[in-house]
């Protein structure tokens, strides 16, 4: 029985060693471009409150340009040689993200910052997609890292 089920996750395993930075990639390019197209075609998003917190300029201008953005975030990470420019567009955009939880966190958060409103939690969402892409930026280089710990 043991050994059946050591064969299993090894099987497992080896699999999503060899496709699951691929199927990462493609997926959180996915949610990107998706998400981010939702913004420039008028779908109500909570990244207004994003654009508020970015004085470039009004709601209006700012979040079909954020839309845009992420989805070029997202298009970026589909294709493999670009993932270095979807980087350093997350990177540009998460100080954004960032700014509007000191900035607004009576919008963001219901009386305790354990207790995020439906906007904090979209922007905790962006967190998590933006250290998930943090993987993506490991693999950029396709050289074998060797392990440092263990």
């Amino acid at each position: 029985m043991y050994v059946k089920l050591d064969v299993i996750d090894r099987t497992i395993g080896l699999w999503l060693k060899k496709y699951g930075h691929l199927i990462h990639r493609l997926g959180l390019g996915t949610i990107f471009v998706w998400f981010g197209l939702l913004k420039p075609f008028g779908h109500d998003t909570t990244t207004s409150l994003l654009a508020h917190t970015i004085y470039v300029s009004s709601p209006e201008v700012m979040v079909p340009l954020l839309g845009w953005w992420e989805a070029a975030i997202g298009a970026c990470l589909l294709v493999r040689p670009l993932n270095r420019i979807a980087l350093a567009l997350l990177a540009i955009r998460l100080p954004g993200t960032v700014l509007a939880f000191f900035v607004l966190p009576e919008v963001c958060f219901d009386g305790s910052v354990l207790i995020p409103t439906p906007e904090g939690q979209y922007l905790v969402k962006d967190l998590v997609l933006f250290t998930a892409a943090m993987i993506i930026g490991g693999t950029v280089r396709r050289e074998r890292v060797t392990r440092v710990l263990h």
